[in-house]
């Protein structure tokens, strides 16, 4: 729960500028592998929801029976995926709620705005470092071939969403039936 409670608290910028958060909290704590953390940002990315919501209740689910045997049991990953769906909500709700209106009433004002302008550039650095941390041997393989048949159908995938306007779930799609082929 502290776990994702600190996500919540700090995650600014949405799901990709929290995965680098995301993944020292829970891959460095043990409850999952690295190659399952990059199971739950694909699957993340296919589902409806956020990121950060997606992982704590998968982990909240699973977290219970990796720390200990006698947390196995249902109940506890059900339970624990409700608190730390919980916890990594609140923040942000609490500091929505508490700031719209100082915000709303001051948004003409010169240290707002130099604030806002401040989180674009930091959630910008976020975004790029979670594109780097998804770039591994869990995404693109660990043989040549698999490196340059993974780049191929990340750049293909690219491509037609950005230049083909091609609808993004039909690339998953595709990107899932070449993957299928080829591997």
């Amino acid at each position: 729960m502290w776990s994702y409670f600190k996500i919540g608290l700090f995650g600014f910028g949405g799901g990709y500028a929290m995965l680098s958060l995301i993944e020292s909290e829970i891959v460095g704590n043990g409850w999952i592998t690295r190659q399952e953390f990059t199971d739950i940002v694909a699957i993340s990315q296919m589902t409806p929801g956020a990121i950060g919501i997606n992982s704590a209740t998968y982990i909240g689910y699973v977290a219970p029976s990796s720390v200990s045997p006698e947390f196995a049991a249902p109940i506890w990953g059900i339970l624990g995926s409700l608190l730390c769906t919980f916890v990594v909500v609140l923040p942000p709700a609490l500091m929505v709620m508490y700031t719209s209106h100082f915000i709303a009433r001051h948004k003409d004002s010169i240290a707002i705005k130099g604030i806002f302008a401040g989180l674009r550039i930091v959630i910008v650095g976020l975004i790029a470092s979670a594109a780097m941390l998804l770039m591994n041997a869990q995404n693109f393989g660990t043989e040549q071939s698999e490196i340059i048949n993974s780049i191929i159908i990340c750049i293909s995938a690219f491509c037609l969403v950005y230049f083909a306007k091609l609808h993004p779930i039909l690339v998953i799609i595709l990107a899932g039936i070449a993957g299928y082929l080829i591997y």
